[in-house]
C-alpha cells in the first residue's frame, strides 16, 4: 500500500471540506478550491477526528498510481487555503526588469520588445523590487505553472548568468572562450 496514500490528512480549524461522489471542494480563509479525483480511488471525511482518508478500491496498477497522488493533491488543497503557496523569481541582467500594470506582468529582458504575461485569476503577482517577482496563490499547480511561464521567457544562460531564475536556484556557469595561442 502507498506510504503517502495511507496517511490521513488533518483538517485545520477554519477549513471546510466537502466530498460529493468523486469531487472534493475545500474552503478556507485564503480561498476555495475544487477538484474531481480519478476513478479507482475514494476519499472520506471523518468529522470526529477532523481527518480525510483516501483509499483505493482495487489493487490495479492504475488505482495504485492514483492513490498517493490523490492524497497529495487533496493535502495541497487543504494547505493552500490555509497559507498560500509562493514562488519567488529573480531577474538578473543589466537593464532587465519587470513591471506590473492592471493584471499584466511586463518583462524587459533583453528583447527588442517587452514580453507581456496576463496574470491568471487564481494567482496574485507582486513585485518586491523591479528585479524580483513574487507569485502567490492557494492552488499549488497554478502558482508553479505561472512561475514556470515567467522563467521560460528568458531562462538563465550559463555564460553570464543573465535571465530569470527561481530565488536560490543555482545556475552552473561555463567558462568562456580561452584566448591565447599554443
Amino acid at each position: 500500500m502507498s506510504r503517502i496514500g495511507r496517511k490521513a490528512i488533518v483538517i485545520p480549524t477554519g477549513v471546510v471540506v466537502e466530498i460529493v461522489g468523486r469531487s472534493v471542494s475545500v474552503r478556507g480563509p485564503n480561498g476555495s478550491l475544487a477538484w474531481e479525483f480519478p476513478e479507482g480511488v475514494s476519499a472520506s471525511v471523518c468529522l470526529d477526528a477532523n481527518e480525510i482518508t483516501v483509499s483505493r478500491e482495487t489493487d490495479e496498477p492504475q488505482a495504485r498510481a492514483f492513490h498517493g497522488l490523490t492524497r497529495a493533491l487533496i493535502n495541497n488543497m487543504v494547505l493552500g487555503v490555509v497559507s498560500p503557496f509562493e514562488k519567488r523569481l529573480e531577474i538578473q541582467g543589466v537593464g532587465y526588469q519587470a513591471t506590473l500594470n492592471d493584471g499584466t506582468l511586463s518583462l524587459q529582458v533583453g528583447f527588442s520588445h517587452s514580453v507581456d504575461l496576463v496574470v491568471p485569476v487564481d494567482v496574485s503577482c507582486t513585485l518586491g523590487s523591479p528585479t524580483q517577482v513574487i507569485v502567490k496563490g492557494c492552488d499549488k499547480h497554478s502558482v508553479g505553472q505561472f512561475a514556470a511561464n515567467i522563467r521560460a521567457v528568458r531562462p538563465p544562460e550559463p555564460y553570464k548568468g543573465k535571465g530569470i531564475r527561481y530565488q536560490g536556484e543555482h545556475v552552473r556557469r561555463k567558462a568562456g572562450k580561452a584566448f591565447g595561442s599554443k
